[in-house]
């Protein structure tokens, strides 16, 4: 395994989730939804750097880069302070119109967690210990942003029809 090419459709995966947390905060019509959005976007900021320390470690022959990841563990994670302050104080029924990208939101995280769980399985040393990093960090969003979908999504399944 090339642990260099994990690395690099690592960091272009989360630039990409990062743009779309971005774009979409802006179209969000629930005002916490949309501060989680662009808050993840911050989250997944520092994502993209822990990776490219992960690369420049690579090329430079420098420390494993996996002290980064370990500090950002210790400032505690997004996931851990939004589930409590933003599901507590959402009206959920005004986050029905969201449903559709609260899925998607979902569904990235959910799959970069798999990807880096897989990547993970294959590799050994400090690139296990990164990508298990990384792995438990979208896990943590995917739990999150399926908590938030799922309590939308039932307040809309108990609404009569027409919403």
């Amino acid at each position: 395994m090339d642990i260099r090419k994990i690395y690099a459709y690592a960091l272009q995966r989360e630039h990409e989730g990062k743009r779309f947390f971005e774009q979409n905060a802006e179209r969000l019509s629930h005002a916490a939804a949309a501060s989680a959005f662009k808050r993840l976007a911050e989250e997944e900021q520092k994502h993209i750097e822990f990776i490219q320390g992960l690369l420049d470690a690579l090329e430079g022959g420098a420390s494993s880069g996996v002290e980064l990841g370990v500090a950002l563990e210790k400032e505690g994670f997004f996931s851990e302070r939004a589930a409590s302050e933003m599901i507590e104080q959402t009206v959920v029924e005004a986050m029905v119109p969201d449903l559709p990208v609260l899925r998607m939101a979902y569904l990235i995280e959910r799959d970069f967690a798999e990807f880096y769980e897989m990547a993970a399985g294959k590799a050994e040393g400090d690139a296990k210990d990164a990508l298990e990093m990384l792995a438990r960090w979208e896990r943590g969003h995917e739990s999150l942003f399926r908590q938030i979908h799922d309590r939308a999504f039932e307040e809309y399944a108990q609404m009569p029809w027409g919403g």
